[in-house]
Order: structure tokens, then C-alpha cells, then sequence
């Protein structure tokens, strides 16, 4: 039997583009593009073997990639092979049998984030209404940059959000459902902050409860958001940190006020 790799990940495409939501399908096509179809392409998926993974695991090593992603590599390629045992009786999963890349034990694990008082810091400095609230929304309740894009003023009862869409950045910010099923939550909020959400209204005309809390008519752009972040970041002198480090830092101020693990889990 001969099918090529290349062929076989065509097939795999359609497969996985009805299942898998349109950010993971276009990690899966990049890690593909990047780095798994230059050296496999032309490889008969029936006569690939154990010698032949270790060799690719040995050029990618060679890349010097961080841990976490050498790692989403191989979840790539077992997955990949575990389809084509299922409709190509393909009889083996090399890259299952080899196993994963060994993680540099050197490499540095960065997690960064904004404690209390340097958020207060930075937060004086956004001179935006809706971009300020949008942070404070972040820090104070750990959403994910999509979900908060995503809040509709439907969304916002008396010291609650309910999340139960998200904005995909990448992808001209098409509305979807949240990364899995325990994402869709309700989020208890402080008096002021809803207070703070509940004015926002008066910032864009002709409101209505489908608006977007934060961008009216239309939500946000990433690099808008970004953008008044750097700002206020340099305005304060305090370094910038990534949207989703907001979630590490609403985490990071939960566990400092001793706050169970599995309520944090519930949150977040």
C-alpha cells in the first residue's frame, strides 16, 4: 500500500475542520506547515517507522523550541497517526511508541503577572473609559481576552456576568462558544464594578442590551486593546504584560487572599 503523508494530512484537514473550533484547527495547520510536513511530505504513512520519528524529534530538538510547544508537536503527530490507524488500518502509532520529547529541565518557566498594588498603578494611567473597565473587568475576574471581548449588556445582571460566548481574536472577531462546556460560568462581581459596566451605556449611542459592553455596536479589536495597554504601561513605567497574564493575575490575587483552590477552578 502506498499513501503519502501530505496526502493522508489532506484528509486529516477535513476531518478535523468539523470538529475542532477555528483557533485550534489553525495551531493544528500551523505546527503542520511549519514543522511536520518539511520533513514527512513525501514519507508512505505505511512504511514510516520508530527510527524515522526519532530522526524528526532530533531536527526539531535541534530548533531549540520551548517544552510546551515540542510537546503540542507530538500531540499533533499522535493524533495524526491514530487517524490513520482508524480509517487507513495503518497498524502502528510511532510517534504513541516513541513517546514525547524530553523537556529541557534548564528552561525557564515564566509566568508573570500584576499584583494589587501594580495594577492600581497601571490602571490610573488608562485614559479610556471603556479600555480602563475592560482591564478592570480582567484583573477582577479572571475572564479569558475573548470571553471579556464578547460580554453583551445581556450578559450583565445585578453583581453578575454570565459567559457564555467568546470572540475569536484571530479570526475578524466571529463570535463562538467559550473553549469547553465548564467555560460557560456566571462571575460574581463587586458592587463598583458593576456600577462602573452598568455607566458604560452612556458612553455609545442608542444602546440596547444586545451592545457590547466594551465597544457598543461592535466589540473591541485586540489591537486596539493592546495598544491602550502599552500606553498606560509606559505612562506608569511598569512593564506590560500579555491579556491573558490578567487571568494569571486574578488567579495569583485569589490564592493571596486564601482562596480555596477549587473556587478559584470554579471562577476561572
Amino acid at each position: 500500500m502506498n499513501l503519502k503523508f501530505e496526502e493522508a494530512f489532506k484528509s486529516y484537514k477535513e476531518y478535523i475542520n468539523i470538529r475542532l473550533k477555528a483557533q485550534s484547527i489553525r495551531a493544528i495547520e500551523n505546527r503542520f506547515k511549519t514543522n511536520i510536513l518539511p520533513f514527512w511530505k513525501d514519507y508512505n504513512i505505511y512504511e514510516t517507522t520508530e527510527n524515522d520519528y526519532i530522526k524528526w524529534q532530533c531536527l526539531i530538538e535541534n530548533k531549540n523550541y520551548k517544552n510546551k510547544y515540542k510537546q503540542a508537536l507530538h500531540i499533533a503527530m499522535v493524533s495524526f497517526f491514530n487517524y490513520c490507524m482508524k480509517f487507513y488500518k495503518l497498524e502502528k502509532n510511532i510517534a504513541s511508541i516513541v513517546g514525547k520529547f524530553k523537556d529541557n529541565e534548564n528552561e525557564e518557566k515564566k509566568v508573570d503577572f500584576y499584583n494589587i498594588k501594580e495594577f492600581k498603578k497601571f490602571i490610573k494611567k488608562v485614559d479610556n473609559n471603556v479600555y480602563k473597565q475592560f482591564f478592570n473587568l480582567m484583573y477582577f475576574t479572571g475572564t479569558r481576552p475573548g470571553e471579556a471581548m464578547a460580554l453583551k449588556f445581556n450578559d450583565l445582571s445585578k453583581y453578575q456576568i454570565s459567559i457564555n460566548k467568546t470572540i475569536d481574536e484571530r479570526n475578524k472577531r466571529k463570535i463562538g462558544t467559550p473553549k469547553t462546556k465548564k467555560s460557560k460560568r456566571k462571575i460574581l462581581i463587586d458592587k463598583k464594578l458593576y456600577k462602573d459596566l452598568i455607566k458604560l451605556k452612556k458612553e455609545y449611542q442608542n444602546t440596547t442590551d444586545d451592545y457590547f459592553i466594551f465597544g457598543g455596536s461592535k466589540p473591541l479589536a485586540p489591537t486596539t486593546i493592546n495598544r491602550h495597554k502599552i500606553k498606560a504601561c509606559e505612562k506608569a513605567k511598569i512593564r506590560a504584560i500579555t491579556l491573558h497574564q490578567f487571568r494569571h493575575s486574578h488567579a495569583t490575587l485569589l490564592i493571596n487572599k486564601k482562596i480555596i483552590i477549587n473556587e478559584i477552578s470554579d471562577r476561572l
